[in-house]
């Protein structure tokens, strides 16, 4: 027999040296949250909290299990490793029939299948747990963006005169539960906040609970998990959470039924633009939402985002771009293409002054004018928003109405 080179020793250790120090690196590294939007560690909920209470402990006891059995697997490796003059017929001694070991063996992972299992069941327990004094809120998926209808009357409906339509964007007031009804209105989606909570299928067909709850003001962003069709990628959510009494002011202002007249003359040619355009598909509350509610959009989901609201929003297209420009915390303009950043809809959010230097035009009008090109779709088979044929001059009108739409 001959002995290993140790040349081929040492480039073993290095390598082996190596994969330890990065797979170190890449557990240390996913502990650090910063600028992370959608990391289920930094939780910002009870729901979340929940999940992050039975995550801790199994992660901790697969990392231990993970660690023993490795440096078992090591020290075999070498204890008994072949040697010079070893008989390669001769068998090492055997465990087979030491009865205390194998019990041991057996035991001790089932204790610890065990525990687990307790603590998961409790936790889904919890999760599915419903509160009392929860708003109630249908979140509906659709390609490739997600519709939120508020019961505001309590009634068990979602249809009310008084409920609340709106999408893209879910505004909650902090510290109160939010009960979410999640379904579909084409294919099967997935709604995830993982600040706030786990993930929830949303099946066409099907009603299926699920929860949030925010502790803090802010914005959490989210993700569709389950592949959907060509923009699965950019249909994104985002929730934003206020003060109790700004949430109140919300409501207020989301069930007026029509939208203002618009005063300006660029914006009354845009909103002729809209009607002849963008009406067949999309609602503005007392302009066509009697005719769109008696035949509906030649759509496949039957639906497109309410425009009604639209600038109380701080992103559009499925939440993948920014419908303000950001403001950094020292007051400059941030950077419009960091979609991260959520662009802040400022007084409008309540149904204040839109501030128009601070909308983001020029990924709005490149929307208007092809909205294929920024985000994949198959319009012309009734699933997302075709390129109109839009001139320049019906561009800018359209502008300046959707900008009156607070």
């Amino acid at each position: 027999m001959h002995r290993t080179p140790r040349l081929v020793r040492l480039f073993g250790a290095v390598v082996l040296i190596a994969v330890v120090v990065l797979f170190t690196a890449l557990i240390v590294d996913s502990f650090f949250n910063d600028g992370k939007q959608l990391t289920t560690l930094t939780p910002k909920g009870p729901s979340a909290q929940t999940i992050q209470n039975l995550l801790i402990p199994v992660t901790s006891i697969a990392a231990v299990v993970f660690v023993l059995v490795m440096v078992a697997a090591l020290y075999i490796a070498r204890r008994f490793r072949e040697r010079d003059g070893d008989d390669p017929e001769e068998f090492p001694n055997q465990l087979h029939g030491n009865t205390p070991l194998e019990i041991g063996w057996t035991i001790l992972p089932a204790l610890i299948l065990a525990g687990i299992g307790v603590g998961t069941v409790i936790g889904i327990i919890d999760l599915n747990k419903t509160e009392e004094n929860a708003i109630k809120v249908e979140v509906a998926g659709q390609q490739w963006w997600w519709q939120y209808r508020y019961d505001i009357d309590d009634d068990g409906k979602f249809d009310g005169p008084r409920d609340i339509v709106t999408s893209t964007e879910m505004v909650i007031p902090v510290g109160r539960p939010i009960q979410l009804t999640t379904t579909s209105n084409d294919v099967i989606h997935s709604f995830w906040i993982p600040g706030l909570n786990g993930k929830r299928d949303a099946v066409p067909g099907m009603k299926s609970p699920w929860k949030l709850q925010a502790d803090d003001v802010g914005w959490f962003r989210g993700q569709c998990t389950e592949f959907c069709g060509l923009s699965h990628a950019n249909m994104r959510m985002l929730v934003r959470a206020i003060p109790a009494s700004d949430f109140s002011t919300w409501v207020a202002n989301q069930q007026t039924d029509k939208a203002a007249e618009p005063t300006d003359p660029v914006a009354k040619e845009g909103r002729k633009v809209w009607q002849a355009l963008c009406a067949q598909c999309h609602v503005i509350n007392g302009i066509n939402d009697v005719k769109m509610k008696e035949n509906g959009p030649p759509l496949v989901a039957g639906v497109a985002p309410n425009l009604t609201h639209l600038m109380t929003r701080g992103t559009f297209a499925g939440s993948i771009f920014n419908l303000y420009d950001p403001v950094n915390p020292d007051g400059t303009p941030g950077d419009p293409a960091d979609v991260a950043e959520a662009g802040d809809p400022g007084a409008a959010l309540l149904g204040g002054k839109v501030d128009t230097s601070r909308v983001n035009r020029v990924t709005l009008e490149a929307w208007l004018r092809n909205a294929p090109a920024l985000k994949p779709m198959y319009p012309q088979g009734g699933r997302g928003m075709p390129a109109l044929g839009l001139t320049e001059e019906q561009i800018d009108q359209l502008v300046a109405f959707l900008e009156t739409l607070n």
